[in-house]
């Protein structure tokens, strides 16, 4: 029987998900499908609902769901719970398993790709929202100094502080308007990016949060939007003379280790890295 997974998500616009996850499967001619499932907020529950008929694999998760979905599956895994998102479900004989991946997904390639050595490095986070949480928690788990949290809204900032305050040697927030928020970036050995600032096809795709003349050229600079590959941010970050880092591996990774938990089988991770960029490349033309 041919069995399916999705994405769940609204709106899914040119999501690249699909085709890397796909090349995963027929890597090992596994009678699978991975769908887009645009699901707006009001049908959720009951497509959710739908995963647990013995077809379906599970589903991979994005904005504006993996929040909301944490109430609508059987098992909550330790990590999402800790994070407060749901990126990954996994059907297990009709239960639910909700899992992320996003933390992982992030941290492994400042490991594997630029071999970034996390010890006693200060770290700059922009954004407070459902991404920054899962880098937050990432990086509360290596031996960084310090961890600052920049974002527009005070409040987030604050809360996602308060979270990891006991995790981390030095933390702290700023807005991203303040002479503090200044200092931050100047003072950063690692810069990160969580908002959607930069993106293709949102209210800022030509914007960057930081400029030129703030990044240390010692840096490494860290976009986790990947539409497009190098974003307004990079190209001030190479401006600068920094290190940089885009967002394609972070959501290949992620993708890469919710195939792992729905099949049991080691992702071919460079095949996906290369579909996905392959893909990514046609969305651009």
């Amino acid at each position: 029987m041919k069995s399916l997974v999705g994405l769940l998500g609204y709106p899914l616009g040119h999501s690249i998900s699909p085709v890397f996850q796909q090349a995963a499967f027929d890597f090992y001619s596994l009678n699978t499908t991975y769908q887009a499932w645009p699901t707006p907020p009001d049908v959720l529950r009951s497509k959710v609902a739908s995963l647990r008929n013995d077809q379906y694999l599970g589903a991979n998760i994005t904005v504006p769901h993996k929040e909301r979905i944490q109430d609508m599956v059987d098992i909550m895994d330790p990590e999402a719970e800790k994070i407060g998102a749901v990126n990954t479900i996994v059907n297990n004989r009709g239960s639910l398993e909700g899992y992320n991946t996003d933390s992982q997904g992030f941290v492994i390639p400042l490991k594997k790709l630029v071999r970034f050595d996390f010890k006693g490095k200060r770290v700059l986070l922009v954004g407070a929202g459902g991404a920054a949480r899962a880098a937050v928690f990432a990086l509360a788990g290596e031996p960084i100094q310090s961890l600052t949290i920049s974002n527009r809204t005070h409040v987030k900032a604050t809360k996602l502080t308060d979270i990891v305050k006991h995790l981390v040697p030095e933390v702290s927030h700023t807005g991203i308007e303040s002479m503090e928020f200044t200092k931050a970036v100047s003072n950063a050995d690692l810069i990160v990016n969580s908002t959607s600032i930069g993106m293709s096809g949102t209210e800022d795709p030509m914007l960057s949060p930081i400029p030129t003349s703030w990044i240390p050229p010692n840096s490494l600079v860290y976009d986790m939007v990947y539409n497009p590959p190098i974003t307004p941010l990079l190209s001030e970050a190479l401006r600068a003379g920094a290190s940089i880092l885009g967002g394609l591996p972070m959501l290949v990774q992620q993708g890469a280790l919710a195939f792992e938990k729905w099949t049991q089988l080691e992702a071919p991770i460079d095949l996906m890295s290369k579909v996905a960029e392959e893909a990514l490349s046609k969305t651009l033309n």
